[in-house]
């Protein structure tokens, strides 16, 4: 990360002097340092900082810069003791599951089932005070009801490189706070992939002073690599000159490459929120074993994605975070799944703003918010069209659940099988929900629901983070005992023996299993037995990429060619019948697209259209210039753009 020679230390003396001035001596202050994006506060004396936040909150109004308190080295009591003294103060109804040690950041997490306790019994379980007592910045979280293996790799990453990601937090320091080149702003985008199309989304955001990737996927459905990966050889970038990669969200297409970008030297920061990282490491680990699966060669192997947790930089919703000297990034809820984020990039002294929507999704669900319009400055507005189309006008929720009803038990009271293939992201967590509350209701008939794939995993990670759900259900799981996830409807089938019985004949069920796009995974076992069979059905709940064999089922194909036992093609037949659902989808649908630019118009200067098919792309592109009168672009891949 050696990209601009330093002119001065890390951290001005002005900086110093401010921070040292703002801070009362009381509260020890032992050292100053960069830890990434953040300025970290070093003290003996964590509790008065805690008490006093409005001296946190004031100083950061100053110098407009993040700013975090970490506890002295000196005070941190061994991780043994520690753990002793947490164990003593929980209170033992929260039920204590889990504790963890973030040597780096000197925080320790608790997981416990009831968090709702250890927030609301303030003189029973002091925060303040516990951070006193063992010198660890306390964080509380919802267990799980099953443990997330993915989010333990990432911690057990985390812990074993502590020391090398203290370093490279203070590297990347060091170069997001550099003096600017000049003060004078000049905003390019070049597009890499996702232009023009579904699949392999990458730009390049570059100004005077910083060079910014813009997501980094894969195109599923192509059959070439001049297709499949993103063209970053065409911006005729090192990677050493990126100041940072920003991740909008978890799914293949935008994040596929990543790993690759790694395995080959990338050493800078990767910004996502905090659920994307887990996210994208559960589906990057499982492109792998896909790739494997189907005789492929991987692009990269399990080594590079455990790089990825190590190098990422997690940021909550709405906090303005530096990235480069004259770049400030915002994520904010996309709707699509969770984590998705919208990018809002605030260029120079406020000389440009630049939103990226990703996959967005302007409508609340029963999973998701709708997505975020609350900017305070946009110029320039990057959407996608996946549904861009004026045919595009999905049904809406009470429309499209009662058809999921209607549909699955026509094939269920027949004694027939209903197969959802589904990503395990996002698609699959609405869908249980959907399921369980008809279920219960007495509206779907009741049978049993097997589910296969990463979806288990997947579903551990939004437990993991339930404050990015809907707020109904971030206050069933953080304030009850009732976590609408964990159903007695659903079996998991986590070994291949345990298909026998969802294809057990004459046993009427519900199967969902990855992958959505039936490119592989769990469900081709599923569809070569399901598909032949008239009683059956094949539900489409999700977007099926040109090219994927989901598309040509989708589209009507009787007939089909997938990989076998053993590498051999076999030929399957269709005689179940096929629907697709189009309500269920995590993207906006036309009018909702046109509805987002409608709430931003008045501040917008230039809307550029991505991420749909060309045709799809243009007319959403032609209809808000005519509609709403504002200069409007779908580019192709390899165009560069300039912004300012």
């Amino acid at each position: 990360m050696q990209k601009k020679q330093q002119q001065e230390l890390p951290i001005s003396q002005n900086i110093m002097a401010t921070v040292l001035k703002a801070i009362p001596k009381e509260a020890n202050v032992t050292k100053i340092d960069y830890e990434g994006p953040r300025i970290a506060i070093y003290t003996k004396t964590p509790r008065f900082l805690m008490e006093n936040n409005t001296v946190i909150s004031n100083l950061v109004n100053t110098i407009k810069k993040r700013i975090v308190v970490r506890t002295d080295d000196s005070i941190r009591k061994p991780e043994e003791d520690a753990r002793k003294i947490l164990n003593e103060t929980v209170p033992k109804d929260a039920n204590l599951q889990g504790i963890l040690f973030d040597v780096t950041t000197g925080e320790v997490s608790i997981e416990v089932k009831r968090p709702w306790l250890c927030q609301r019994r303030v003189e029973e379980f002091n925060h303040a005070e516990i951070t006193e007592k063992t010198g660890w910045k306390l964080r509380i979280r919802k267990s799980t009801t099953k443990p997330s293996s993915t989010i333990q790799a990432i911690n057990y990453q985390l812990k074993v490189s502590s020391s090398e990601r203290s370093k490279h937090l203070k590297q990347i320091g060091e170069e997001i706070f550099r003096p600017r080149l000049t003060q004078k702003s000049e905003v390019s985008l070049l597009t890499l992939g996702g232009f023009g199309q579904v699949g392999r989304s990458c730009m390049l955001l570059t100004t005077s002073d910083s060079k910014v990737l813009i997501d980094c996927g894969i195109n599923p459905g192509a059959r070439s690599p001049s297709e499949a990966f993103p063209r970053i050889d065409w911006a005729n970038i090192t990677l050493d000159e990126l100041d940072a990669i920003v991740i909008g969200h978890a799914h293949l297409d935008h994040t596929g490459f990543l790993p690759v970008l790694l395995k080959y030297g990338y050493k800078g920061p990767i910004y996502c929120t905090e659920p994307t990282l887990p996210m994208m490491n559960l589906i990057q680990l499982d492109a792998i074993k896909v790739a494997a699966a189907q005789g492929r060669t991987p692009m990269y192997s399990d080594r590079d994605v455990f790089q990825v947790m190590r190098q990422a930089i997690t940021l909550p919703y709405g906090s303005v975070t530096d990235i480069s000297p004259d770049i400030k990034l915002v994520l904010s809820n996309a709707g699509h799944i969770l984590g998705s984020a919208t990018c809002h990039f605030h260029i120079g002294n406020g000389d440009h703003n630049f939103v990226y929507s990703g996959d967005i999704k302007y409508g609340r669900s029963m999973l998701l918010e709708s997505a975020n319009t609350n900017y305070p400055r946009v110029e320039t507005l990057l959407i996608e069209s996946t549904y861009g189309a004026k045919e595009d006008i999905q049904p809406s929720r009470q429309e499209v659940e009662a058809a999921f009803i209607a549909s699955v038990n026509s094939v269920l009271k027949e004694g027939g099988k209903v197969l959802i293939p589904i990503p395990a992201v996002g698609r699959a967590q609405e869908l249980m929900m959907v399921i369980d509350r008809y279920m219960k209701s007495g509206e779907l008939t009741e049978a049993p629901v097997f589910m296969e794939g990463m979806i288990q995993e997947a579903t551990a990670i939004h437990e993991s983070f339930p404050e990015y759900l809907v707020k109904e259900l971030k206050q069933k799981i953080l304030e009850t005992d009732d976590n609408p996830f964990d159903s007695e409807y659903f079996t998991n089938i986590e070994h291949q023996d345990g298909r026998e019985e969802p294809l057990r004949e004459g046993l009427p069920c519900i199967i969902i299993a990855t992958s959505g796009m039936l490119e592989g995974g769990p469900v081709l076992e599923y569809f070569r037995n399901i598909a032949p069979h008239k009683q059956n059905k094949i539900l489409f709940v999700s977007y099926q990429v040109n090219g994927t064999l989901g598309r040509r089922v989708m589209d009507g194909a009787r007939q089909v060619s997938i990989s076998g036992k053993e590498g051999r093609i076999e030929v399957v037949s269709i005689n179940c019948s096929t629907e697709r659902l189009e309500g269920f989808s995590g993207h906006s649908d036309y009018n909702q697209l046109m509805a987002f630019v409608q709430r931003l118009r008045h501040k917008l200067r230039r809307v550029l259209v991505n991420h749909g098919e060309k045709k799809k792309s243009e007319n959403l592109s032609m209809s808000i210039r005519r509609m709403y009168r504002i200069s409007t672009h779908y580019p192709q891949i390899q165009e560069g753009i300039r912004l300012f």
